[in-house]
């Protein structure tokens, strides 16, 4: 009678599970693993997870009774009596001896379910809880083999630290668990060098002692109270059941900050580490890709982590030199990453640390380390390099696009330490790299691959991206031999072109070879294979020696047009295109950027007019937002304001931008009647204007009425961010200019209207919007925001969104309404909205993470309007339930009173508002709040 009772009293849960696993319907399997989550956490938890447990139980459904117990030791600490504490250690001991023979998964979730129950007793409830383990499974007695009892012991062991890691233990409490964790060790050591040095362990339990190793290292266990299980690690890198595991040891031992304190271990570990060179060129040889890498990992944790440690050991230089060494010979494995090798990629770092280590010594013991180390790292960079090259045709045809994904990254990782290596090596290097390069291009043997040639301009490439080689005496030769190059090879190609981009501020002190590398781009420039390559490289020399193309104004741009009009490159190219184009035309003489710019986009507007005209479709759509994209990209850069100046005072100004703009503006509206309504095509429109005025700045006034209304139209019709922004451009130039006043007041006038209405309807529809309006709000002047009380006003009301830039406004304002009497009168009359908003999301409306602001304001509130917030607080904290239902009248008191109390401490504001803020999400005195 009292197991039928039972079976329907925790028929739930079984039903649930069941549901969850074998329901083929979606809804069923969501609304169980709902039900389950709920059920997980509740009272009753406690009794039915023993019930799921029972043996007649499948293992999925004894796997959530275990997971339940975890959970609530875990996260419900405090609702367990103390009393209880033995009984519940006494039930998982049992619970993990019968599953020691049975489900594996469960077994996991019961150690992790007493590990947890150790780590909340340790070390008061429970002293010595690692030695009781060890002792109660060591044991003999009961069903249970001693193999079993024995992988049981190493799984408990195994997870205890793990769940330490991961614990919700109050930071004071994580402090006194790890101590008494550490001083475990002793009982811990014992056991697992038995196990693993035990001839007839089987490979199983030494494969679980390593995993133990690595979990409890991770405690910062010192490294010479764990070398003899080191050893022994290394020892079973022997054995190919226990390599990959054994791997794992060592590099988490060795990996350990505090590692390397203990110099005379490390210095024994470096020739056990070099005894493995014969097993790495074994496996590579064999194709071993998996011992290859372990071993390779094992030499790049010692060397990575303990470089400095082992230079220092001056005596035992020539062992570490061998180190260094072999994690060369990692570096240039045979093969190609990523396809025949995934190791090389693992040492980069290596060279990056082991540099840092040498440059910061003082500088005769540095000299001393350069004199060994500089011909180690010249033969790193031919090892980069070759590493570098591309692959046959053939074999690059075959590859994946992703392994074709990893190789260019690869080089990229290749790039950044070349770049690196630079600093040490200085202008050698590059002599070195021009050498080699003038040997392949002189060398009339065909012996030599393009790759070859491509790995050594990317070596020239790598360095010249970053470092300034204006001084460099070899660029003049470098750009000699370039056009000397038989470029037959996309991807020779391309690193050409990437290589003369990366040379354009040295083209731009020597004008005078100009002329021997920009018809190669120009000719590149046709190519769709190389449209990455030579539109970005035009764009720099563009950019870079804008003063020095007048002469090769004209093929440029004949050039460009021609590639745009047959639409040989994509969107972004022909975007950046009309950037250069920008730069390039900026240097001309006035009356050539009107000409060039009336040959450039009058087919463009021929075309924006055809369209307009048409019917709206998705096709023209793309259209009309590519020729936009295009006129923005070309504004962007083109800045004509040195020519004007230099044009002299009594020279009329030509506006050539303004003049454009001003021919196009109807025709933009008349996109606009027909495509207000979608936001892209608004977005586009936006731009446009938006990269107009930050270019012209001031000289754009004479179209800032017409723009004016129109945004306003715009911004009426389909509110837009972009509207916004471009709004606040407006505001920031030209409201202070008296001509100007009047249309950028009726414009913000109307933004902020709409902006309000659709934060009556509901904000947080629209975040972008708020975003915009914001930082429009925060950027406009005292003096203009007092002429706008609504706007003032809305700043005010806008809290309630929990938006930063909102908060920070009022707390920048609300300290000048003594001063400034509109700004006092908007704080009197919209004060108590803000106060209420703050307090709704201290309530809990807001994450806990954005706290502080909250606090700010409050503290703002209380330093500057202090009269004020004493009654706002008493009104507001008088509703019933308000902020949170949680809180009682005496907390409500309690707050009220700390925070009018601190006038002075902001920090103490903080601290009180943390604190309320628990109280009112029922999370106070909970883990949840220990880290908070």
């Amino acid at each position: 009678r009292d197991r039928k009772k039972c079976q329907r009293e925790w028929a739930g849960p079984g039903i649930a599970l069941h549901q969850l696993y074998y329901d083929p319907n979606i809804e069923n399997k969501n609304l169980a693993q709902k039900w389950l989550m709920q059920a997980q956490v509740s009272p009753q938890a406690w009794q039915f997870c023993w019930v799921l447990l029972r043996p007649e139980k499948v293992p999925e459904i004894q796997y959530f009774g275990a997971s339940a117990l975890h959970t609530k030791i875990s996260r419900y600490w405090g609702d367990i009596p103390a009393e209880q504490y033995d009984t519940l250690k006494t039930q998982l001991f049992s619970q993990i001896a019968h599953f020691a023979s049975g489900s594996k998964i469960v077994l996991t979730r019961l150690c992790v379910a007493l590990a947890s129950l150790a780590l909340n007793m340790m070390p008061e409830a429970w002293p010595g809880a690692v030695s009781e383990m060890v002792r109660m499974f060591q044991e003999e007695g009961g069903e249970v083999d001693g193999r079993a009892r024995c992988l049981a012991l190493l799984e408990l062991l195994t997870v205890l630290p793990e769940e330490f890691q991961t614990s919700r233990l109050p930071q004071y409490r994580k402090g006194q668990v790890r101590g008494a964790l550490g001083r475990e060790w002793t009982a811990v050591y014992p056991l697992l060098q038995q196990l693993l040095r035990q001839p007839d362990s089987p490979p199983l339990v030494k494969a679980r002692v390593l995993k133990c190793l690595s979990s409890w290292v991770l405690l910062d266990v010192p490294l010479n109270e764990s070398e003899g299980l080191v050893e022994a690690s290394f020892t079973a890198l022997a054995d190919p059941e226990l390599f990959d595991t054994a791997v794992e040891a060592i590099v988490n031992t060795i990996s350990q900050p505090d590692s390397q304190r203990y110099v005379n271990t490390l210095l024994k570990l470096v020739p056990q580490v070099l005894q493995l060179q014969e097993q790495l060129r074994d496996a590579i040889q064999n194709g071993d890709m998996e011992t290859s890498h372990g071993i390779c990992r094992i030499a790049v944790s010692l060397g990575e982590n303990h470089s400095r440690a082992l230079l220092e050991q001056v005596e035992h230089w020539q062992s570490f030199l061998a180190l260094v060494n072999m994690i060369m010979f990692c570096t240039g494995i045979p093969g190609h990453y990523p396809v025949n090798e995934t190791t090389s990629s693992l040492t980069l770092t290596f060279w990056y640390t082991l540099q840092d280590d040498i440059m910061s010594f003082e500088a005769e013991k540095q000299a001393i380390y350069l004199q060994v180390y500089r011909p180690v790292y010249f033969q790193l960079v031919d090892v980069l390099l070759h590493k570098a090259q591309f692959p046959t045709d053939e074999e690059y045809a075959s590859w994946s696009s992703d392994e074709k994904e990893q190789f260019r990254i690869y080089r990229v990782d290749v790039s950044d330490t070349l770049m690196y290596v630079y600093e040490m090596l200085g202008a050698e290097l590059l002599s070195n790299l021009y050498d080699k390069l003038g040997r392949v291009l002189t060398n009339t043997e065909p012996t030599t691959t393009w790759q070859h040639t491509e790995a050594l301009l990317y070596g020239f490439q790598s360095i010249a991206e970053t470092i300034d080689v204006n001084y460099s005496d070899v660029i003049p030769g470098l750009i000699g031999l370039i056009p000397r190059i038989n470029i037959n090879n996309v991807q020779l190609a391309d690193t050409v072109m990437f290589t003369i981009g990366a040379l354009a501020e040295w083209l731009a002190d020597h004008p005078v070879m100009l002329s021997s590398v920009l018809p190669l781009v120009l000719q590149a420039l046709g190519n769709p294979d190389l449209s990455v390559s030579s539109v970005s490289t035009l764009k720099k020399i563009c950019r870079e020696c804008k003063y020095d193309l007048p002469p090769y104004a004209a093929n440029i741009v004949a050039v460009s047009q021609e590639v745009l009009i047959k639409q040989i490159h994509k969107t972004s190219q022909c975007m950046w295109l009309m950037q250069a184009l920008g730069f390039l035309l900026s240097a001309l003489p006035v009356e050539e950027i009107l000409r060039n710019l009336h040959s450039l986009i009058t087919p463009y507007i021929q075309q924006l007019e055809k369209l307009a005209g048409e019917t709206p479709n998705p096709s023209n759509k793309l259209a009309i937002i590519h020729i936009l994209g295009l006129l923005s990209n070309l504004f962007t850069t083109l800045d004509i304001t040195k020519q004007e100046e230099e044009s002299g005072e009594n020279a009329p100004p030509i506006k050539s931008v303004v003049v454009v703009l001003q021919q196009v503006f109807a025709l933009i509206q008349t996109v606009l009647s027909k495509w207000l309504n979608d936001s892209q095509v608004v977005e586009a429109v936006c731009a446009i204007f938006e990269k107009s005025v930050k270019t012209l700045l001031h000289d754009f006034a004479p179209m800032v009425s017409q723009l004016s209304e129109m945004l306003g139209q715009m911004y009426s019709t389909i509110p837009q961010a972009s509207a916004l922004d471009l709004t606040r451009q407006m505001v920031h130039i030209f409201a202070s200019e008296t001509n100007n006043f009047p249309p950028i007041k009726a414009l913000f006038e109307l933004v902020t209207s709409v902006t309000l209405t659709i934060f009556q309807q509901g904000p947080r529809d629209h975040p972008d919007i708020v975003d915009s309006f914001m930082q429009l709000q925060a950027q406009v002047c005292f003096w203009f925001l007092i002429s706008f009380t609504l706007g003032f006003s809305l700043l005010f009301r806008c809290p309630f969104l929990s938006h930063f830039s909102s908060l920070l406004s009022c707390t920048e304002l609300i300290p000048r309404c003594a001063d400034i009497p509109p700004v006092g009168q908007v704080v009197q009359e919209n004060g108590k909205l803000l106060l209420l908003a703050v307090l709704e999301a201290i309530g809990g409306q807001s994450s806990r993470s954005v706290m502080d602001q909250f606090a700010e304001v409050l503290f703002c509130l209380n330093k500057h309007c202090f009269a004020l917030l004493t009654v706002w607080l008493k009104e507001a904290l008088r509703s019933p339930g308000f902020p949170s239902s949680r809180v009682s009248n005496e907390q409500k008191d309690t707050f009220s009173q700390q925070v009018l109390r601190e006038r002075v401490n902001k920090r103490r504001v903080k601290d009180i508002v943390k604190e309320f803020t628990l109280v009112c999400r029922g999370l106070h005195g909970t883990e949840y709040a220990a880290d908070y």
